[in-house]
């Protein structure tokens, strides 16, 4: 099974210091999600995997300060899942591995952070990497963590938007523009508008896919 990485996450984030206070917390991870969206969707090359480079360096370090939050370990998986996308080849493999284990650990702390984020991410990884002997893909094991994410969050965007790809992987059609439309329906989040409006952009090119699927299913 050779598939190649898709691109989940990415970002560049600087930690200077480290409060102890939650709202602390909250800023660095809300300026974490904000450069996410900006690397993720607007830089390219050399300049991309060179952000991914010092961020799970930063990674490392907010999970290093906050051990017991499963949101620092969801973003070092997503992180760690970036970097491996960013690099491609057999080379990212030891990144998604990593990326594996954060986003468990995540699920051991607390699964629902983040709306269940960590599931959405393992499944997608699951389903994204190569299979045995390469690596762990399995889209047995991806279609189990992708539904549990959207029994703790039905309408999210992520959530559908990543379960509607995988279903048209399935080539289950029908399920996968259900999905799709629910994601594209889903509520803005506030703290996240490019995020949203690139994932936006990226429901209406699989849309498209379905929608030409449906359309030669029919002939």
């Amino acid at each position: 099974m050779n598939r190649i990485f898709i691109i989940l996450l990415m970002s560049s984030f600087s930690f200077i210091t480290y409060g102890n206070a939650l709202s602390d917390f909250d800023k660095q991870l809300n300026t974490l999600q904000k450069q996410w969206a900006k690397v993720n969707y607007e830089l390219k090359g050399d300049v991309q995997e060179d952000a991914f480079e010092n961020l799970e360096k930063d990674a490392a370090s907010f999970t290093q300060h906050n051990p017991t939050r499963a949101e620092a370990w969801v973003w070092a998986g997503i992180i760690q899942s970036s970097y491996a996308g960013a690099k491609g080849g057999l080379g990212a493999l030891s990144l998604a591995k990593q990326a594996k284990k954060s986003l468990e650990k995540a699920i051991e702390l607390d699964g629902t952070a983040l709306s269940g984020s960590a599931y959405t991410s393992l499944g997608t990884l699951y389903h994204k990497v190569p299979g045995w002997p390469i690596a762990f893909g399995d889209d047995d094991d991806a279609k189990v963590f992708l539904e549990k994410a959207l029994s703790i969050n039905p309408n999210g965007i992520d959530a559908n938007y990543f379960y509607g790809e995988f279903m048209l992987d399935e080539r289950k059609y029908e399920k996968a523009k259900s999905h799709l439309i629910t994601a594209k329906a889903a509520p803005a989040r506030e703290l996240r508008p490019l995020a949203d409006k690139y994932r936006h952009d990226e429901i209406e090119v699989l849309l498209a896919k379905v929608e030409k699927k449906l359309k030669k299913k029919k002939h």
